[in-house]
């Protein structure tokens, strides 16, 4: 649901109708009952925000949803395309006691999602300096008083490659550019994607952003240097851009006819060159 809403929506703001939303959700796979929760879990979390005319139900993003969709983008679209490294790390330290362990377990995950590898429990390290970043996350989860952010240079005397393997594991790392390059290498020939229909364009460029929108969450942006098969990142970075680009009008173009509210949509554009969705 995060990824339709951060692909579709946010970057065209308006009303979306719940209905329409099950219906995508449907075609990879889920119950009409764990989308419609999907969609009332956002909305008790304050990400979406509902509305209701007669029986139809509709949500837009919240101002929280925008932020973080935004803090998000900020990563994943320019993941893979740093200049060099100059050497700097960010290491940050916490001591956030045990009542507080939702807060805890928020920053966990985002530092991850930052390029932070853990370790140990309450310290985490990241290449290149992601001193503000880290400030902006530990005022958001109010936890500024329990951390602790350095920027620097270890000592010459110190062997990177056994704390960079306790931190990340970058030989799984490049298996998963791998197989990313060889499940959406095809799409990335205008040829293929001429050939499809809206609802194709809209099911694989859905899948593309999700599968690549987990790769912050393990890959630290070390320079290819220091990356095992190096190739398999930049081969991915090439293709998620070439698809998500390429199939951006097709399947905006479904996703809107089939989230506008009965009524006011245009039959006719939903059915437009639809063909069964593809499967996995």
């Amino acid at each position: 649901m995060i990824t339709l809403l951060g692909t579709y929506v946010r970057p065209n703001p308006r009303e979306v109708w719940s209905g329409g939303m099950v219906h995508l959700l449907e075609q990879f796979g889920f119950t009409t009952g764990a989308a419609r929760v999907a969609l009332s879990r956002l909305a008790r979390r304050g990400l979406l925000a509902r509305a209701k005319e007669g029986r139809l139900v509709y949500y837009t993003l919240s101002e929280r949803a925008e932020h973080l969709l935004e803090e998000g983008d900020r990563r994943i679209f320019p993941l893979g395309t740093h200049e060099d490294w100059d050497g700097t790390w960010t290491l940050l330290w916490h001591s956030i006691p045990e009542e507080q362990r939702v807060e805890r377990g928020r920053l966990a995950r985002r530092l991850r999602f930052l390029g932070f590898g853990s370790m140990q429990d309450s310290t985490w390290i990241a290449p290149r300096d992601r001193e503000q970043d880290v400030s902006d996350l530990l005022h958001d989860l109010r936890v500024e008083r329990y951390a602790g952010v350095f920027v620097g240079r270890p000592s010459k005397d110190i062997h990177l490659e056994p704390l960079v393997s306790r931190a990340w594991n970058l030989e799984q790392l490049a298996s998963r550019y791998a197989a990313f390059t060889a499940e959406f290498a095809p799409y990335r020939r205008a040829a293929v994607r001429h050939e499809m229909s809206d609802r194709e364009a809209f099911v694989v460029r859905t899948r593309v952003i999700h599968w690549f929108r987990r790769f912050p969450f393990v890959d630290p942006e070390f320079p290819d240097e220091m990356m095992p098969r190096a190739r398999h990142r930049r081969e991915a970075v090439a293709i998620f851009h070439g698809v998500y680009d390429g199939l951006a009008e097709p399947s905006q173009r479904y996703f809107d006819a089939v989230t506008m509210p009965p009524g006011r949509r245009n039959p006719d554009a939903a059915a437009k060159r639809t063909r069964p969705a593809l499967s996995r």
